[in-house]
């Protein structure tokens, strides 16, 4: 193992040791694609030229550093007693801040071409852009692409204490950010997404109360997803020309436990929460009026202002999807209410005016969250956004798995395969899509479970910040620079 320089910085920890991974290729970690020549039943797939392989991080929970910048929703929340896994903090995390020349060395020795990371909003405000501009010329310098992320949760907590996403001004003060982060990369970073997965910014955090702020109100819910909403279209339209403007959604691929009437209204209930109380503006400037109906008891929408609607259906230059699983739903008549629906265990429902869906795990293989995989989800919402969107270029923005293993990790590998063979067959199908980033790059603070869930392709380990490459690194690094990979007999589809 060799000890890589680090930076000296007066919030650093422990000097790192990073296994580098000079040729990925050449590593001795076992070639779990490789097969005999002989072997027929193997075949290649196959991805086109020019297709993007990254991974993806965020500031939050890999930077550390807090003394850095100014204080955000989730530093609050973590110092809220139960909140948080073992009482875990983003204080440290996996010390980025400090350690970001060796990570960007890392990613460099991997042979991957693009790296998707958010900027901190309360950073910036303390001053600290300088931090991803030397980020964006080193990520260059080794021929990686980088991806802006907006807003990756962290809302500062100044802004929350005004009242966060369910007041109007939260949109206006993100637009005056984005404008600000634009004006210092925008020169050399292309692709933009303004909001990662603002489903759970709007419902985990001010519905069900398990992500920070941790408020539980549903109406507060829907406000702060339409505040989102348009924070989205101000910060889009703020992006100069030059740049692609997007946004990374985590929609959902829902599905009625029976062909029944009512478990097809649950499903179409959760699906207008879920999905369409996003892509509904986004993509055909208009809120569903199903979804008006469904929370008639908790919100009158008088929150939309005329124009709003127009102001967030900017022009898109790619949609991000996040996925991770699919949902399975039926009703509910007893008023039950939907619980296990894989966001963790809470008093309060992130689906407003729908307590009377349950939410039901399928049966089969786990991963360490207790998320049952499911590649077929990612297929459909491909083939459905290629459908309601056409011609609107797809990026898969994240996907991947927590595992409890070491550093040979075959059942993540085996998620990646199954999950890019269904992108494989998306892109077969006519789905326009450009790129896949990989969640996640390394080991990280994973909010509300803390560092107790692991879903980095590069293991970390917290004491000695010493980052070391598993398997699926070195698979995935072979992905990159072939283009693609060989598969036993049919697709896992």
């Amino acid at each position: 193992m060799t000890r890589i320089p680090t930076n000296t910085n007066t919030n650093a920890t422990a000097d790192p040791v990073v296994d580098p991974v000079a040729d990925p290729v050449a590593d001795t970690v076992a070639d779990t694609n490789a097969v005999p020549d002989t072997d027929t039943g193997a075949r290649e797939l196959r991805f086109p030229d020019g297709f993007l392989w990254g991974t993806a991080t965020a500031a939050f929970q890999i930077e550390g550093a807090a003394a850095l910048r100014g204080p955000s929703i989730w530093d609050t929340f973590c110092r809220t007693p139960g909140k948080v896994h073992a009482g875990d903090t983003g204080d440290v995390a996996a010390d980025h801040h400090r350690l970001w020349r060796e990570d960007v060395r890392l990613m460099a020795s991997l042979g991957l071409g693009a790296y998707r990371f958010s900027v901190s909003w309360p950073r910036v405000l303390a001053g600290g852009i300088g931090f991803y501009d030397a980020l964006v010329d080193e990520l260059l310098s080794y021929g990686i692409k980088p991806c802006v992320t907006l807003y990756h949760w962290d809302l500062p907590q100044e802004l929350e204490t005004a009242g966060g996403w369910p007041e109007r001004e939260t949109a206006y003060a993100f637009a005056r950010y984005a404008e600000q982060v634009a004006g210092a990369l925008a020169d050399r970073v292309e692709l933009w997404t303004t909001l990662n997965e603002p489903w759970c910014s709007a419902f985990l955090g001010y519905a069900s109360g398990v992500h920070a702020p941790g408020r539980t109100s549903p109406a507060d819910s829907l406000r702060a997803a339409h505040h989102l909403n348009l924070a989205h279209g101000l910060a889009a339209a703020a992006l100069p020309a030059g740049t692609r403007a997007g946004i990374a959604l985590n929609p959902s691929a829902v599905r009625p436990l029976t062909g029944s009437a009512a478990d097809l209204d649950a499903a179409r209930r959760i699906d207008a929460l879920a999905n369409r109380v996003f892509t509904g503006p986004l993509l055909h400037g208009a809120y569903p009026q199903d979804l008006f109906e469904d929370t008639a008891a908790v919100t009158d929408w008088s929150f939309v202002r005329h124009g709003d609607e127009a102001l967030i259906h900017q022009p898109l230059d790619f949609l991000g999807v996040n996925y991770y699983t699919p949902a399975v739903v039926s009703a509910a008549p007893d008023g039950n209410g939907p619980r296990a629906d894989g966001h963790g265990a809470a008093a309060h429902s992130p689906w407003p005016a729908a307590d009377t869906v349950a939410f039901h795990q399928p049966p089969g293989e786990r991963t360490d969250m207790g998320w049952s995989v499911d590649p077929t989800g990612l297929h459909d919402l491909l083939m459905r956004f290629t459908r309601e969107a056409p011609g609107l270029p797809l990026m898969i923005t994240e996907n991947g798995a927590a595992y409890a293993t070491g550093l040979h990790d075959p059942e993540r590998i085996g998620y990646l395969e199954g999950h890019l063979a269904a992108v494989h067959r998306a892109l077969a199908d006519g789905a326009p899509v450009e790129g896949y980033f990989l969640w996640s790059l390394m080991d990280n603070f994973e909010w509300s479970y803390g560092y107790g869930k692991r879903f980095g392709i590069v293991h970390v380990d917290y004491e000695t910040q010493v980052r070391t490459p598993r398997s699926s690194a070195h698979w995935y690094a072979r992905l990159a620079r072939k283009g693609g990979f060989l598969t036993y007999g049919d697709e896992v589809l």
